[in-house]
C-alpha cells in the first residue's frame, strides 16, 4: 500500500490548526497529518526532521513570517497558504504556490485546494523554487524593511537592520555587514536598494550600499573617488556617482 503524503500545519492560532486537522480527516487515506508548529522557528526544525510533502502556512506569525520561514529551507514542499490578510494572494499565485486560503474559509474552500496540492503531489510535480523568495515582493508604500532573516548553519538570526553598517555584494549572495557580525544571504543589492530608506541608506558603488550616519570620514582616493571610512573603521570605495549622490544627500 502506497504510503500516504505527508502535512505539516504551521499557524500561530490553535484554533486555525484545528480546523485543518478537521477539514483534511475526509483525505486520510492520501493524507497524513505529521506535525503542527506554532511559529516559523519550530516549522524549520519540523521540515529539516519530518520532511512534509505538503504545508499549510500562515504568513503573519510572530518572530519570523511564514514568506521568511520558506527563504531559509533547502527544500521547499507544495505549499497551501493560509491566512486572515488577502494583500499577500496574488503573490502567493504568481510564486505558483498551491492555493491560498483566506480566513475564514469553508471545508468546500479547503477540499479544492487540497485537490489541487494531491494533483500536483500524484504527479511528483516539483513545487516552483521561486516561492522561497516572496519577501522579495514590494512593501506598501512608504514602508521600508525593517529586518531580514538570515540561516548560519542550523541557526535562524533575524537582524534588524538599525544593526547594519553596509551591504556588499559577493555573487549571487550579499554579505550583511553589523557590529555583531557578517551574515550571507541570497537577496539583490537592487532589491535592497529599492526597499530600503533612502534617508538612511545609499548605495555607494555598484556591489555596496552604505548606512549614511555610520560614515564618520571622507578621504581622496584618487582625483575623482573618494574612500569612506565607516565607524567600524573598515573603509569603502565610493565611485564618482556614489560619491555625487552622497553630496547631494548630504548638502556639499
Amino acid at each position: 500500500m502506497k504510503e500516504p503524503f505527508k502535512v505539516l500545519i504551521i499557524d500561530d492560532e490553535e484554533p486555525a490548526r484545528e480546523l485543518i486537522r478537521l477539514f483534511i480527516q475526509p483525505f486520510a487515506e492520501e493524507v497524513s497529518v505529521v506535525g503542527e508548529c506554532s511559529n516559523g522557528f519550530e516549522g524549520i526544525k519540523a521540515i529539516q526532521s519530518l520532511h512534509p510533502d505538503l504545508l499549510f502556512l500562515d504568513i503573519q506569525m510572530p518572530k519570523i513570517s511564514g514568506f521568511e520561514m520558506l527563504e531559509l529551507l533547502d527544500e521547499v514542499p507544495q505549499v497551501i497558504f493560509s491566512t486572515a490578510f488577502d494583500e499577500y494572494a496574488l503573490r502567493a499565485l504568481e510564486h505558483n504556490a498551491v492555493d491560498y486560503l483566506l480566513k475564514p474559509y469553508s471545508a468546500e474552500r479547503f477540499e479544492q485546494a487540497v485537490n489541487k496540492a494531491l494533483e500536483r503531489l500524484r504527479a511528483k510535480q516539483l513545487p516552483d523554487p521561486g516561492i522561497q523568495h516572496m519577501t522579495g515582493g514590494s512593501l506598501p508604500d512608504g514602508q521600508y524593511l525593517e529586518r531580514l532573516v538570515v540561516k548560519t548553519g542550523q541557526k535562524v538570526r533575524v537582524i534588524s537592520i538599525e544593526e547594519v553598517e553596509y551591504f556588499e555584494s559577493e555573487d549571487d549572495y550579499v554579505m550583511i555587514c553589523t557590529a555583531n557580525g557578517r551574515f550571507m544571504k541570497q537577496i539583490t543589492l537592487t532589491y535592497l536598494e529599492e526597499h530600503l530608506s533612502p534617508e538612511e541608506f545609499l548605495r555607494i558603488h555598484r556591489s555596496c550600499i552604505v548606512r549614511i550616519n555610520r560614515i564618520v570620514q571622507l578621504d581622496p582616493y584618487d582625483k575623482v573617488t573618494q574612500v569612506l571610512v565607516m565607524q567600524s573603521g573598515i573603509k569603502i570605495l565610493a565611485s564618482k556617482c556614489g560619491m555625487k549622490r552622497l553630496k547631494e544627500v548630504l548638502g556639499f
